[in-house]
């Protein structure tokens, strides 16, 4: 190959490489970069926190969740009227939540732990309202007595020792009492429990019938969201994760639902010892009712948003006794340890596809080596040697049959020379060579096709692990989740592929040989989106195996000029 076609073909490559940099600048950015970023109000106050206009009207045409005692009856409430500017503000370690006086519902909440992109700082929020998502948790008292009932025109207004409460250094739980007394009597105490590193939030209504009738009324927990895109999904390959409700309940511990599934069929079912959430990309929200208690499962659509949430059996209380109820909420990140410890089943929000009982060991593995080392990028490193380890005979055989099978290369040759011309003769004398030499020609896909389940395994982990969420490397990768911004480490993944197969025999079949010359190149295409820890680890995989390939080809070549000798 002369200088001015190596040239030429540089400058191809150079330019393809420009060309794939600037279609991604274009049409591949990631999707929460495509968010409108939310809209604040020009003060920097609290009063941009809004229910949509046509669920605020109140038209009267809502429906909402029925009680156990009368479900031929659909009851609505006022918990859907317009979020005020009366917010309460709640701080813990690990969470900020605005709770609004009004209803004293979560309308907002962020993760302090958990930054909004990796262009931005500010804390990622979950629970939020406005003009581009409506996602708030609502709790209330509904039924006959009940404050939040249809039965009353103006939800309840709570009072509130302060409008600020913030988990001290020396606390490890904090609790918020909104209390509310009403016109016959009765005094409601609405209370959140939070504590310390922790995404649970206990919520309790105690009540004190000072009235001189019986008070009776239903507690319902709710998840309200409208179908705004998940703002940390990631497009990886054209899959996304869910984004939708899951119910579990003792019989059927995980149903998805997705908005198709709600619109067409609305659910009504009673569960004890159950949980809903709502799923999105690393994250969820759920209710879980208290141990033993049976509930009323449901969801239904409230103009564009859509409520999934349950209701208690009615709750009566006499004259002159008192009584609580209530239920937890979870409003966090889907990491496995936490959410083992919320409830049965919850874990498997944590979706690591259908190889799932390859795919836990390998993030137990590998979330092991991150605690040894402190980078999600070493601990990849860490996991390929021990792969590889694990897998290293069965590559060592498949080595030594591709050796062999390079070292009697002049032999097919000399066979091609004789019976070129008669594929049967030819077909019989290179099997007996193989058999001979005791070469497996199938055996160089050996290691590719055993790996393939670890590999697609590691995918998932590294797509529904919320740890490797902008988890940095070293240089340029700064998120090991996403694809490489610059395709380096996929061209470097090409490149080694390439080197690979050259220790490898050419394929008595022209046209094999000519598709076995693309295969680095078709490898590195299918690389460029794929998450960067992904290509890392097809990328140290494949300097692995061509140290223990090239170590074996020569040993194997030494032999044989050992014997010819």
């Amino acid at each position: 190959m002369d200088i001015q076609r190596i040239v030429l073909f540089a400058g191809l490559a150079i330019v393809s490489y420009l060309m794939v940099l600037a279609w991604n600048e274009d049409y591949n950015q990631p999707q929460q970069q495509q968010q409108v970023v939310e809209q604040t109000s020009s003060t920097g106050s609290d009063t941009d926190l809004r229910i949509p206009e046509e669920t605020a009207t109140g038209n009267g045409s809502r429906e909402e969740f029925t009680t156990p005692e009368d479900d031929s009856q659909a009851l609505g409430d006022t918990n859907t009227t317009e979020v005020s500017d009366q917010l309460i503000t709640v701080r813990t370690d690990v969470l900020e939540l605005k709770i609004d006086r009004v209803g004293g519902n979560l309308v907002e909440s962020s993760l302090l732990d958990y930054d909004k992109s990796l262009d931005s700082r500010a804390s990622l929020k979950i629970l939020t309202n406005s003009d581009n998502r409506t996602y708030v948790l609502e709790s209330g008292l509904i039924g006959r007595d009940g404050i939040d009932s249809s039965n009353r025109n103006q939800p309840p207004v709570y009072d509130s020792a302060t409008s600020s409460y913030e988990l001290s250094e020396d606390a490890n739980e904090l609790t918020v009492d909104l209390t509310y007394t009403t016109e016959s009597g009765v005094e409601i105490t609405k209370q959140y429990q939070f504590a310390r590193d922790s995404y649970e939030i206990g919520m309790r209504y105690l009540i004190n019938n000072q009235s001189d009738k019986d008070w009776k009324a239903n507690l319902t927990g709710k998840i309200v969201r409208d179908q705004a895109p998940d703002p940390t999904a990631q497009n990886s390959l054209g899959i996304k994760a869910f984004l939708g409700m899951v119910v579990s309940t003792p019989e059927d511990p995980y149903e998805k639902y997705d908005f198709s599934d709600l619109s067409e069929t609305p659910i009504n079912q009673s569960v004890t010892n159950g949980w809903l959430a709502f799923l999105q990309h690393y994250f969820l929200t759920a209710w879980v009712p208290e141990r033993d208690q049976p509930a009323q499962f449901q969801t239904t659509r409230r103009g564009p948003l859509y409520v999934m949430g349950f209701v208690y059996p009615a709750t009566t209380v006499a004259p002159g006794e008192t009584a609580e109820i209530g239920a937890r909420a979870y409003v966090g990140p889907k990491i496995i340890d936490r959410l083992e410890a919320v409830a049965p089943n919850m874990d498997r929000t944590v979706d690591f596809g259908f190889l799932f009982f390859i795919a836990l060991p390998l993030f137990i593995i590998l979330e092991w080596f991150y605690g040894l080392v402190g980078n999600w990028g070493v601990a990849i490193i860490l996991l390929t040697v021990l792969v590889k380890a694990v897998f290293f005979h069965l590559s060592a055989t498949s080595y030594r049959s591709m050796a062999r099978m390079r070292a009697v290369a002049p032999q097919l040759t000399r066979l091609k020379e004789l019976y070129g011309d008669d594929r049967q003769r030819m077909s019989q004398e290179m099997m007996a060579l193989y058999k001979r030499e005791k070469i497996n020609p199938l055996g160089g896909c050996l290691p590719i096709l055993v790996q393939m389940p670890v590999f697609i395994s590691l995918y998932w982990v590294l797509f529904e692990s919320v740890q490797l969420r902008h988890a940095p490397f070293m240089l340029w990768i700064n998120d090991l989740s996403v694809m490489d911004p610059y395709f380096i480490l996929p061209i470097l993944m090409g490149a080694s592929m390439f080197l690979q197969m050259s220790l490898n025999p050419t394929p008595p079949d022209p046209m094999q040989a000519k598709i076995m010359k693309m295969m680095p190149l078709i490898f590195t295409v299918f690389f460029l989106w794929f998450p960067a820890g992904l290509v890392l680890y097809w990328l140290v995989n494949n300097i692995l195996s061509i140290a223990q390939q090239w170590y074996i080809t020569r040993k194997i070549e030494a032999e044989v000029a050992g014997r010819k000798h």
